[in-house]
């Protein structure tokens, strides 16, 4: 199961925390610090970019 980052977006709270859940599970709303409902995931870019001609057909594949 994957691990999802949620952060508290209420004025008054700062609560940012890591809950393992299931893709199908539906994401917390509400904080577990101050018990409103303006919790939100927290979404990352990745930072692997392939660009090029091939990725590995083309530039690390074997000559042989």
């Amino acid at each position: 199961m994957p691990f999802y980052e949620y952060e508290c977006k209420s004025e008054n709270c700062d609560h940012r925390f890591e809950r393992r859940q299931g893709i199908n599970d539906k994401p917390l709303v509400t904080c577990s610090k101050c018990g409103e409902k303006t919790l939100a995931r927290v979404f990352h870019t990745s930072a692997i970019i392939f660009k090029g001609s091939g990725f590995y057909s083309t530039d690390y594949k074997n000559k042989k």
